[in-house]
């Protein structure tokens, strides 16, 4: 992986209640959202993405007893608008295509229907 490429994580906390957290590594911060609900696993199931504050780039490999990396691996951006973006995680076991959509308060993500190379999958499921 070359040094150069934007990095991501997928944060699997245990407290207060369980939930993923994903970090996208822009502009020297990792730009975060609470999944509640984890991953979409079918792209007839979008989930809920609650924005939270940017973290610092060292946060990308922090653990703790109620937190571990469910998945990491560098992302890269395909399209953007104001209201949506869409992206490809490249995780440890294989990359997956995702929109951002913007709503009136928070964020859904979607797992696209088109999907990157043959056995594409969920990162971190």
């Amino acid at each position: 992986m070359s040094d150069d490429r934007p990095v991501f994580v997928l944060h699997d906390h245990r407290k207060p209640r369980p939930h993923f957290d994903l970090r996208l590594e822009q502009g020297g911060v990792l730009r975060s959202w609470a999944l509640p609900r984890g991953l979409p696993d079918s792209p007839r199931r979008n989930r809920l993405a609650v924005a939270v504050p940017d973290h610092e780039l060292e946060h990308a490999t922090y653990t703790d007893e109620h937190k571990f990396i469910a998945d990491h691996g560098w992302w890269e951006l395909e399209d953007a608008d104001d209201h949506r973006f869409v992206f490809v995680l490249h995780g440890e076991r294989r990359a997956a295509r995702y929109a951002l959509i913007k709503t009136d308060a928070d964020w859904l993500l979607h797992l696209t229907k088109d999907q990157p190379g043959a056995g594409a999958g969920t990162p971190g499921s």
